[in-house]
């Protein structure tokens, strides 16, 4: 298990977060792969889009893996112009987690949740690694991360 799995794992365990830390051998960088790992569906897994707004504060938007993010609607909730996909570098930088393992919380920013993300019960996030994911109820993953659910699926 490497740092970015650990440090997950002991943050889902200080905050008591009813969540399960899965590793795998396989990769699970993008849905494609975590779907086929877990032998599942792409609705069964979420997607933490990093985004930046223009002062460089961190908007996660998390929706459903077979569903796309719309930036437009992302800034006219936000009122702010619509921010831009963070690069894999900001990304380790604002999150603390590698791009294809970025978790669902665990690090301090404003957390959007389609509420698509909600019609699922149970559904896998990113567990810090590309190599690992977090099962975690739906309710449970906007109480982990305060997350607002508001439409931001194109």
């Amino acid at each position: 298990m490497n740092y970015y799995e650990e440090k997950i794992k002991k943050y889902i365990e200080t905050k008591k977060i009813k969540a399960e830390h899965l590793s795998f051998e396989t990769s699970c960088h993008s849905v494609e792969e975590a779907a086929k790992t877990l032998n599942a569906s792409a609705g069964d897994l979420v997607k933490n889009i990093c985004l930046l707004d223009k002062v460089g504060n961190l908007i996660v938007a998390i929706v459903k893996g077979e569903d796309r993010v719309s930036t437009k609607r992302i800034g006219m909730i936000l009122g702010i112009d619509p921010p831009r996909i963070a690069q894999p570098e900001e990304i380790l930088e604002k999150t603390g987690y590698v791009c294809g393992g970025v978790p669902s919380f665990g690090y301090p920013a404003n957390f959007l949740v389609d509420p698509k993300v909600l019609e699922k019960e149970i559904v896998y996030s990113g567990g810090g690694s590309d190599k690992s994911l977090i099962r975690i109820s739906s309710t449970e993953l906007v109480k982990a991360n305060q997350g607002k659910v508001v439409k931001i699926r194109k």
